[in-house]
Order: structure tokens, then C-alpha cells, then sequence
């Protein structure tokens, strides 16, 4: 296989750090191209790391080079809670990474949304993910991939109380969702960076991937 170069916003969060360390094991991927706005801490030959303004992504168009872009970026209303910065994270920063991508032929992109993302939807958190869903499947993108997952499981290292209280949940109801309701369980992070670097490497059938596709595909 030819050797790829990835583009990665989102490297310090949970999912994002999971798919970074999978990034660097893997051999298909010999440089990776990170724009954050703290470092990671991490010193590796493949990776090529730039310090941002995230708002501002636009500006460094020129360097955003290379094969498949994936986007884990994310926040909470805990720590945004100016609804109009919130939309900028959620849905601007995405969404102006995959415009600069199809300008740049980057022809795969991967962004993390969430399950029930709805443009319409009553809900904030849902309708500013179906916003940013909607903007990066209409960026002409040649193969794009949008994964829903259900709450994501996982060692953080900031404390979210209301999160933290949701696992515990969805753990213990998770033995109980089978059938329709398979989509609704707990994913770790570790499987849903697996799923999107093998989605990276495939022409897979669907745009749009719900939680229980991306357990499958991270399972094997």
C-alpha cells in the first residue's frame, strides 16, 4: 500500500488521543499532520505538529496536505456554555476543515458527530451536530464518514460528573440492548478510532455510520 499522510484535529480528547496512538503503530501511515490548539506532548518522527488557532483554520489552508483527514474534535455544554463559540467548535471548526480538505483533493474524511444528530432538532447538542453533518457531507468530499457513536466509554482525563453518571447507566443497561435497541449501547473510544482508520482504508457502502456499525466494523 502506498504510504499516507493524515490530518488529525481532535488529538488530545478521548477519541482522538486512542486514534493517534493507533495512527502511530500503524505502517500504512508514515506522517501525521496534527493542528490543535495545546500540544499533545507527544515527540514521534511521523508526527508533524501544529499549535492553532482552531477558529482560524482557514489560515493554514497551505498545510493541510495529505490523504484522509479525521476530526475528533468535540466540547460539552459544561465547559462551552456560549452557545455561539459551542456552534463554532461543534460544527464551524469541522466544517471549514472539510471545505480546505476538498479544495486540497484530500479524498477521504472522517468526522465524529453523534447518535440522533438532527439539523431540525428541538435538542441543541443534536441539531448543532446535524448542522455540521449536513455542511461536511455537502463539502464534494470523494468518500466521507460520519460516525454516530452512542455515549463514549473511556479513561478521561477531566472529570465530567453528569458523563461519568451516564456510563455507569448505560453499563449497566447495555447486557439488556439487543435488536432494535443494540444501537443505544456504550462504546469505547479505543473501538471507534479502530473502526475509523479501517473505514480509511476501505470503500465502505455508507456515508453515515450508527454505534452498533461501528462496534461491528471495530470488532471485525
Amino acid at each position: 500500500m502506498i504510504p499516507k499522510t493524515a490530518i488529525l484535529i481532535g488529538a488530545t480528547g478521548l477519541t482522538g488521543s486512542c486514534l493517534l496512538n493507533n495512527l502511530l503503530e500503524d505502517n500504512d501511515f508514515t506522517k501525521i499532520i496534527i493542528f490543535s490548539r495545546k500540544t499533545t506532548g507527544i515527540k514521534h518522527p511521523k508526527i508533524e505538529e501544529h499549535i492553532i488557532d482552531l477558529f482560524k483554520i482557514k489560515n493554514y489552508k497551505h498545510l493541510i496536505q495529505g490523504d484522509v483527514a479525521f476530526c475528533c474534535i468535540g466540547t460539552t455544554r459544561s465547559k462551552t456554555p456560549d452557545k455561539e463559540i459551542y456552534t463554532k467548535i461543534d460544527c464551524g471548526i469541522p466544517s471549514d476543515l472539510a471545505i480546505i480538505c476538498n479544495e486540497n483533493k484530500v479524498d477521504c474524511f472522517l468526522v465524529i458527530s453523534s447518535m440522533g444528530a438532527k439539523a431540525n432538532s428541538n435538542t441543541f447538542y443534536l441539531k448543532t451536530k446535524g448542522m455540521m453533518e449536513r455542511l461536511v457531507l455537502n463539502s464534494g468530499i470523494k468518500n466521507i464518514y460520519v460516525l454516530r457513536p452512542s455515549i463514549i466509554i473511556g479513561n478521561r482525563n477531566e472529570k465530567r460528573f453528569t458523563e461519568r453518571f451516564a456510563k455507569i447507566l448505560f453499563k449497566c443497561f447495555d447486557f439488556f440492548m439487543v435488536g432494535i435497541f443494540e444501537p443505544y449501547k456504550s462504546i469505547h473510544a479505543k473501538d471507534i478510532a479502530k473502526a475509523m482508520i479501517i473505514l480509511s482504508k476501505v470503500d465502505f457502502e455508507t456515508s453515515i455510520l450508527q454505534s452498533n456499525q461501528i462496534q461491528k466494523l471495530a470488532n471485525g
